[in-house]
């Protein structure tokens, strides 16, 4: 369990404070909209209204005490530039800081942040990807080279074995698991057999996992 500062409260920053409340880590919450406060507070530990580029408020916080602060503002720049800065000269351990686009990120990168995160752009990443091709069911990008895909398992390897495809040699790709009616089996043999009805999880570089399922 981590103890965590969340600053920013609409929808982006709403989302991540129910997500983090359902892995059991404890919120401080904080934005200057009352009601936004409000709307959170089934979610998160404690949560405070005020103005984050206050470096007298964000301080009677006690920033040291916090194991990640995240800066999701979204419609304010300005105020996540000065929001980064000052929890970052507060002592701020991991400062996470939300960007909509590069020059944003360079900004807040050289201001104090020690992460970016681009919602937008990751989701749409994402989507592009999840809906241009007919087998792949879910995305998730690890580094700028490699990513983890669940596909649907392709015809022609059906009721063989991870042994006879030896698709590890062949595309330099590693099944992770085996999806089948919700649940995931990850005890992956050269004896596992690919049936009708499952979906796999296949780890490898990109340029890879393009190759092998038409991406």
């Amino acid at each position: 369990m981590k103890s965590i500062l969340l600053i920013g409260l609409g929808r982006f920053g709403r989302h991540i404070a129910m997500h983090l409340n359902e892995l059991g880590h404890q919120v401080m919450a904080v934005d200057k909209v009352e009601e936004r406060v409000d709307a959170v507070l089934p979610y998160v530990t404690n949560a405070q209204i005020g103005d984050s580029t206050n470096g007298e408020f964000l301080e009677s916080l006690g920033i040291r005490n916090f194991d990640v602060c995240i800066v999701a503002i979204g419609n304010d720049f300005q105020s996540s530039l000065e929001t980064t800065s000052l929890l970052k000269e507060l002592g701020g351990k991991l400062v996470v800081s939300r960007a909509a686009r590069d020059v944003q990120a360079k900004f807040l990168l050289r201001n104090g942040a020690d992460e970016v995160v681009y919602p937008e752009k990751q989701l749409a990443k994402w989507t592009a990807i999840r809906y241009s091709a007919d087998h792949i069911l879910d995305y998730i990008e690890l580094d700028g080279d490699h990513a983890m895909f669940e596909v649907q398992i392709p015809k022609e390897w059906l009721n063989r074995t991870v042994g006879q495809l030896d698709i590890r040699k062949k595309y330099n790709i590693n099944i992770m698991g085996i999806k089948k009616n919700g649940k995931l089996y990850l005890s992956i043999t050269p004896d596992t057999v690919l049936m009708e009805g499952e979906s796999m999880l296949v780890l490898g570089q990109y340029k890879d996992l393009q190759k092998c399922f038409h991406i």
